[in-house]
């Protein structure tokens, strides 16, 4: 495992400082503010700037804490906060944006539900000159979209690909290992780079026949998770094993693009009569969420890829104040993430690789969780 060995060790030197601001990458600037947005918000900052942000649901984990972390630091820094959760439900993220919109908000953050569904409100916001910055999740079709804050998505299928790569020794072996594979919403551009990451990684060794997804079901269309809900993949957990698993074919491996699909693996897995230490196959995960980290403990979940979502938050702070600052947006990207209407500029935080053996280090000694958080 010297590949995984060398970018665990880059990563979790950069964890060290992850409570702090730990993205990285190489940065460059943009003055792109969807037209004169920024003499808009920089004339509001001479006063108290209100800042909308649209969370789009609070039924997982990790948009809970992208919420609180975002209304924290926004506050810390002397801004006005409207924060909302739509409930997975695109009209009430519509209409709360359009509320967000003429309750006086001079910048708009956005984790969207539907990336191409917020045509009507974006519409208002370019209309009303207010910049509008996606928040993780890249809104598409729209050129209202200012900028875009994120991690490195590829990377985190890199990440997971790799380990696959590296517990199974696939470059040495000849032994077959059977997989299965679980991607993310389809309404959900990142989803599709979790994916391509990991796929780019892994399908040299599913050509060669190493890799055998038992079921066939590989393109992205075949094994997208709608909402990301555990209980989808659970039950579709639950129809591989009945079809595929029933009669003592083993299964080796599962790649899930997050932690909630995995959960809904595990669920199966146990309800199946599936043992850790005898029959259960690695899995892999995204945002080490409780429950999973709980599971990772346990043996029941091999890895999770971090992202810090106060990392996030403190860089969307940073760009909300150079927009009402009228000063110049640190961004690091300017050619990855076309919108459908052109390049939106963007700054990548840098994922970290957590399992078993570092997961104190990452977590519990950055504050992000304590003992208590983690216990069984």
């Amino acid at each position: 495992m010297k590949r995984l060995k060398k970018i665990i060790a880059l990563l979790v030197a950069s964890a060290a400082l992850i409570s702090v601001v730990a993205c990285t990458g190489t940065t460059t600037t943009s003055t792109t503010t969807a037209g004169a947005a920024a003499t808009t918000a920089a004339a509001g900052a001479a006063g108290a700037t209100k800042v909308g942000v649209a969370m789009p649901t609070k039924d997982l984990q990790r948009w809970n804490q992208d919420g609180a972390n975002m209304k924290t630091q926004l506050e810390a820094a002397g801004y006005t906060v409207d924060l909302q959760y739509a409930s997975n439900d695109v009209a009430t993220q519509v209409s709360q944006i359009e509320n967000m919109i003429t309750g006086g908000c001079t910048v708009l953050v956005i984790a969207a539900i539907d990336g191409s569904s917020l045509g009507t409100a974006l519409t208002a916001a370019k209309e009303a000159k207010i910049p509008v910055i996606a928040y993780d999740r890249l809104i598409m079709e729209s050129d209202a979209v200012s900028y875009y804050a994120t991690f490195d998505n590829y990377m985190v299928g890199t990440i997971q690909g790799t380990y696959i790569v590296d517990t199974f020794k696939l470059k040495d072996t000849t032994s077959k290992f059977n997989m299965e594979i679980f991607g993310g919403s389809a309404d959900d551009n990142n989803a599709r780079f979790f994916y391509q990451g990991a796929m780019d990684v892994l399908k040299p060794y599913i050509d060669k026949g190493t890799l055998v997804v038992v079921s066939g079901q590989v393109e992205f269309e075949k094994v997208a998770t709608a909402a990301w809900k555990t209980e989808t993949a659970q039950a579709r957990m639950d129809n591989l094993i009945t079809a595929n698993y029933a009669t003592g074919t083993k299964l080796d491996v599962v790649l899930c693009s997050n932690d909630s699909t995995a959960l809904g693996v595990e669920n199966a897995l146990d309800n199946a009569g599936y043992k850790v230490g005898e029959n259960w196959p690695v899995i892999t995960g995204q945002d080490c969420d409780k429950p999973n980290t709980k599971n990772m403990i346990a043996g029941k979940q091999s890895m999770s890829v971090f992202k810090d979502t106060r990392t996030l938050a403190a860089k969307v702070v940073e760009m909300v104040t150079a927009i009402a600052k009228g000063t110049t947006v640190e961004v690091n990207d300017t050619k990855t993430y076309d919108n459908g209407k052109g390049i939106v500029p963007t700054f990548l935080c840098t994922p970290v690789f957590a399992d078993k053996s570092n997961y104190k280090t990452i977590l519990i000694d950055s504050g992000y969780y304590t003992e208590a958080d983690l216990a069984a």
